[in-house]
């Protein structure tokens, strides 16, 4: 028996009710960083072609907007909508989720397969602290067009979107889904008015709809060769938040995820560049905002407070999907014991991470301090997006190969279309490295050493933390040689099943008691989302006063060994909470002496392990129930 997602029980579809409830949050929560880039996408494209006076050719305009629309049908529309979202981990996308379903598939590569899930990882997180900083600022900006504060704005432009942000990121300890039910219907909102300002727009210049047409997209780049790659860096700011797509879908499933794309969001995205299009042939000086003067003066302030909350809510949806990524690299063993807090008794999605907020809010801080405004920023955006892609159009490939069983060249031929125009993108995008572009790759590249760190130390604190004894061995010296014992019951932590711990031994060398009932615990992460109560909980007798207990639980789960317990007693696993002992290894590490990198690594792993949330709060244990055995381990 499984858990039952919304694509793997047909039967019991979702009722039309439901259905719309999940498309509206989608609306919110998938489609907000995608949803604001008109903000900035446009007019960042066109800038590259303004000549003499701000003069922009009717040719190279229409050529942007074609650019804009095959970058969104391509990428978006044909790459995710159609094929990447069919891949789900029983029902759950994104990067690491595709990296778990490619592992559990088998097959040689595990190492570049762990690589390229570490690179999706660490990109996604650095766009995470990008895409607040480039939305809010972009939004705020738009005060720069209202009568009265033209040229009188500018030095409260930082000071505003600081605020903004500081807000955003004070509250995330409350949960989203209080303000969460205000996501959908103010993103619905969004896209309608993002419609209505282009069908406005497209009716004074209809000759722009010509950008339909690839050939204009592809003849402004031949017509200016030496800047196409600068032009097709800032087209692509026009996919930014695709991923989101994938990343979410578990949230919300599938199917609604899709409907509201191609019912919705592609539609209105389309209309308002080809409208910002039409509003710039109309009047080559409004490429200075295209976005905003596409509003009537009376709407421009309502737009750019209206703008401000989508860009709040494309933020949250970032930060909320970085928390996500955080449980899931923790519980794939990626990174060490994090504090996540539920905040949503009835969606387990809803997770709050302290440690990263607050790293996000620096992170994000120091960015809009340091770049000061979105044009700067967009110099930065992207690299980190496109490599996000490109990682997860990799992995693809393999689940392709491994899952569909086809030939490697045949799975390539079918993404090599999508590979080689993300590829052209990324190329592009290299361009900025110099102008900021960096900033992006220097946070993935920290974030991938992290990774790479914890998990080369987990192997070898393993190795060196494993003990030769069987069970068998020690039930069979303490036959021999009876210890002490004390009344209750005592549950050691283990690595493995049928493996002493080490918290055991070193209780018996040093206090010289055995409980009466000895209960070895093992927690185990399987590479899929969720598991289903009935296959949670494995008891086993493993010798006479000893039992082994397995609690297994999905990489998108919280680990909670007491609801585990509970469903024990179904099974036969009977005891007095009051009288029971948990026992856990507190480790301290011994380092040897090393140099260079391994040295390095070694004591950035003495430092994250150290730091680490200890594993009774990690695994919600009742602290006055908690023995912890201290031990050093030489590694």
């Amino acid at each position: 028996m499984s858990a039952i997602t919304h694509d793997e029980a047909p039967a019991q579809a979702p009722s039309f009710k439901t259905f719309l409830a999940l498309a509206l949050g989608s609306a919110g929560v998938v489609y907000g960083d995608i949803g604001t880039s008109p903000l900035y996408a446009f007019k960042e494209s066109v800038s590259h072609l303004r000549g003499p006076a701000g003069a922009l050719a009717v040719a190279d305009v229409i050529g942007v907007i074609s650019l804009m629309f095959w970058a969104l049908m391509i990428i978006v529309t044909l790459k995710y909508v159609f094929i990447l979202m069919r891949f789900d981990n029983r029902g759950e996308g994104g990067t690491l989720s595709l990296m778990a379903l490619v592992q559990r598939a088998g097959g040689r590569g595990a190492g570049l397969v762990l690589l390229t899930g570490m690179l999706g990882a660490g990109l996604f997180l650095g766009d995470a602290m990008l895409t607040p900083a480039i939305s809010v600022l972009s939004a705020v900006e738009g005060l720069r067009v209202i009568d009265g504060l033209e040229g009188r704005i500018d030095p409260f432009i930082v000071p505003i979107s600081l605020a903004v942000i500081v807000g955003l990121f004070a509250v995330q300890r409350r949960g989203t889904g209080g303000v969460g039910r205000w996501f959908g219907p103010i993103c619905v909102v969004w896209f309608v008015v993002l419609a209505v300002l282009g069908v406005r727009a497209i009716a004074l210049a209809p000759q722009v709809l010509a950008a339909l047409d690839p050939l204009y997209g592809l003849g402004v780049l031949q017509r200016h060769p030496g800047l196409a790659a600068v032009i097709l860096g800032s087209v692509f700011l026009t996919v930014t938040g695709a991923e989101a797509l994938y990343a979410d879908m578990g949230h919300f499933g599938r199917k609604p995820i899709s409907a509201v794309w191609l019912g919705l969001v592609f539609p209105c995205l389309t209309l308002n560049y080809l409208g910002q299009g039409a509003l710039v042939l109309e009047n080559p000086q409004a490429a200075e905002s295209p976005f905003f003067l596409l509003a009537p003066e009376w709407f421009q302030l309502p737009l750019v407070a209206l703008a401000t909350a989508a860009t709040v809510i494309a933020s949250q949806a970032v930060i909320s999907g970085a928390f996500s990524l955080t449980q899931q690299a923790v519980q794939l063993g990626l990174l060490p014991r994090l504090t996540l807090k539920p905040t949503s008794e009835h969606h387990a999605g809803q997770i709050y991470a302290p440690q990263v907020n607050w790293i996000l809010l620096f992170g994000v801080t120091a960015l809009v301090l340091g770049f000061g405004s979105s044009s700067a920023l967009a110099s930065a955006y992207g690299v980190s997006v496109v490599g996000a892609m490109i990682t997860s159009s990799i992995l693809a490939v393999v689940a392709i190969h491994r899952l569909k069983k086809r030939s490697i060249l045949v799975s390539l031929l079918v993404f090599s279309p999508f590979l080689l125009v993300e590829a052209g993108f990324l190329a592009a995008n290299l361009m900025k490295v110099a102008h900021g572009g960096y900033v992006p790759l220097l946070l993935a590249a920290a974030l991938i050493f992290v990774m790479w760190t914890w998990t080369r130390g987990r192997a070898r604190l393993a190795k060196a933390e494993q003990s030769d004894l069987d069970l068998a061995d020690v039930a069979r010296m303490l036959k021999d040689r009876p210890p002490m014992r004390a009344r209750g019951t005592a549950i050691f932590l283990a690595a493995e099943p049928g493996k002493v711990p080490s918290s055991l031994l070193h209780n018996l060398k040093h206090n010289q008691v055995l409980h009466e009932r000895v209960v070895l615990l093992t927690v185990k992460t399987l590479r899929r989302p969720r598991v289903a109560d009935a296959e949670r909980v494995e008891v086993a007798e493993l010798a006479p006063g000893f039992t082994g207990l397995t609690l297994t639980f999905g990489y998108m789960e919280t680990p909670d060994i007491m609801e585990g317990l509970a469903l024990a007693r179904a099974k036969g696993l009977t005891f007095d909470i009051m009288k029971t002992s948990f026992f856990v290894s507190r480790r301290s590490l011994v380092l040897r002496p090393r140099s260079g990198l391994a040295q390095v690594q070694d004591r950035l792993f003495a430092y994250l392990l150290r730091n680490a949330e200890r594993a009774a709060d990690y695994f919600r244990v009742p602290p006055s129930r908690v023995v912890e055995l201290g031990a050093q381990v030489s590694i």
